[in-house]
């Protein structure tokens, strides 16, 4: 989940000035969280309706900056079913995998 949710702060921030945007994930957590739970969170001091506190917390606070700054329709796609877009992400975080456990030898 960590990953879904830094991709999404480390291609927001590719933004260089406020625009409006549409960001499509196959993370439920991603796009749930920004469009369901992240104002209860906020109200309710970052805990979840469980009483728990919200993990990853330090993102999802990033997140909601970059969402404020940018107008973004958040879309869910489910994964591997033939979305170009979200196949070729999938294909480059792979590559990005393999690149780095062949640089440390694994």
């Amino acid at each position: 989940n960590i990953m879904e949710l830094t991709a999404a702060v480390v291609a927001l921030k590719q933004l260089k000035e406020p625009s409006e945007v549409e960001l499509t994930s196959d993370s439920q957590y991603l796009v749930k969280g920004m469009t369901e739970w992240i104002k209860g969170w906020i109200r309710k001091g970052w805990v979840t309706a469980s009483k728990q506190p919200v993990k990853n917390k330090d993102i999802w606070i990033e997140l909601n900056q970059l969402n404020n700054t940018h107008k973004i329709t958040w879309l869910w796609v489910r994964g591997h079913t033939g979305h170009a877009e979200n196949e070729r992400c999938d294909q480059l975080a792979n590559m990005a995998i393999d690149e780095m456990t062949t640089r440390r030898g694994v």
